[in-house]
């Protein structure tokens, strides 16, 4: 099976490697994971393996997703996660991935939705600058002119401009795991990755490491 898990993320902290250097990590509860579905090229046109993650009560459950469970005869799992592969002949429903199916040394994908920064204007969402601060200029943070005039008389679609910022779906690839501790379930990935503490997390092997 490809690697593939589904984690939360816990925080950030720091640990040394062996030459005492410090590294940035990512602390992430990484399952246990159980396969809910198996998909195939004859069944759903495509190959590809459904993962749940998380305990969630029966009855906070709707009732698609219930039968979806009671088919597989599975207890209901909270997150659901779909993972394409094409090594799908050897996983079966009902198996269980923990975090020992990465190993350090790993590159790999993560995928979350980065943290909600509200409505925010051009100079934080866009980067833009700003104006002359003194001399009565009057103009300080604004978005500054459309750039069009009666012809074609409005303001094409893309223009950077003042809007809401965050709450998007962000995959950073190549990451490093520079530890994996199966006993808490628990691997570290040097660096950051999107989300709040507690987001849902789709990890997976890097699709571009060498």
């Amino acid at each position: 099976m490809q690697k593939a898990i589904i984690g939360k993320k816990i925080g950030m902290t720091q640990i040394f490697d062996e030459k005492g250097l410090v590294i940035p990590v990512t602390v992430i509860e990484a399952g246990p994971c159980t396969v809910t579905q198996v998909k195939t090229v004859e069944t759903d046109g495509y190959n590809s393996i459904q993962l749940g993650f998380g305990e969630v009560k029966e009855k906070r459950m709707n009732k698609p997703l219930l039968g979806h469970f009671k088919k597989s005869k599975l207890q209901p799992k909270k997150h659901l996660r779909e993972f394409r592969t094409e090594l799908v002949s050897d996983v079966n429903v009902g198996d269980e991935v923990k975090a020992d199916v990465f190993e350090i040394g790993d590159k790999i994908d993560v995928q979350g939705i980065t943290k909600g920064k509200g409505f925010q204007g051009v100079i934080k969402r866009h980067g833009q600058s700003r104006g002359p601060m003194g001399h009565g200029s009057m103009y300080h943070r604004r978005p500054g002119s459309m750039g069009t005039t009666s012809t074609p008389g409005r303001v094409f679609k893309g223009k950077k401009l003042p809007g809401h910022m965050g709450v998007e779906t962000v995959t950073i690839q190549n990451l490093d795991v520079v530890r994996v501790d199966l006993d808490k379930n628990v691997i570290l990935i040097k660096g950051s990755v999107p989300g709040v503490k507690g987001a849902i997390l789709k990890i997976k092997k890097s699709v571009k490491s060498n």
